[in-house]
């Protein structure tokens, strides 16, 4: 059960920074395609395979210059808890883990998504664009949250729940920020 939840948090961590990325990676892992995948299986596989390759080009590319950051900043936010959702119930099936309600788990990775994009958006604004740097590093990190989470879930869960604490930090920082802002005004 714990095995379970922390590929969760992994597979939904790794859809709070890209979108196209984890679910290519992980459609690639597995033997079926995005059998395993729900509403994906609908979807042709070359079809599938096309839309998600071109994606993660651009997740991949095009989050490297200001305008890019902005555009999959926006679609990503939109996106990240709907895919975040999408993995967590993958996940639990891809590996057989007795978990239910899959609605649940569903949510829970759905909503971890949206906390790690909704930091993210917000360190966006906050620096005006994401340094080169950091977003190799998201990328890599999004690579391996994926790997783990299918793996050894136990080191993706533990990854994705300091991601968890950063954005904790995060908030409170911004709250401290905000607070000095007001009071210079």
């Amino acid at each position: 059960m714990i095995i379970g939840i922390l590929a969760v948090l992994s597979a939904s961590a790794a859809a709070g920074m890209r979108i196209a990325l984890p679910l290519l990676i992980i459609g690639l892992l597995h033997s079926n395609l995005w059998s395993e995948v729900p509403l994906l299986s609908k979807i042709p596989p070359p079809v599938l395979l096309g839309v998600l390759t071109s994606w993660s080009l651009f997740e991949l590319f095009g989050s490297k210059k200001l305008l890019g950051q902005r555009v999959l900043q926006l679609i990503e936010l939109v996106f990240s808890p709907f895919v975040g959702g999408l993995l967590a119930v993958t996940v639990v099936k891809m590996g057989n883990f007795a978990m239910e309600p899959l609605w649940l788990i569903g949510v829970i990775g759905g909503v971890l998504a949206l906390v790690l994009k909704l930091v993210q958006v917000g360190w966006f604004f906050r620096l005006r664009g994401i340094p080169f740097w950091v977003v190799c590093l998201e990328d890599l990190i999004c690579v391996l949250l994926v790997f783990f989470a299918v793996e050894a879930p136990e080191n993706g869960g533990l990854i994705a729940l300091m991601l968890l604490w950063l954005a904790i930090r995060s908030s409170t920082a911004w709250q401290q920020w905000y607070s000095k802002s007001q009071k210079k005004e």
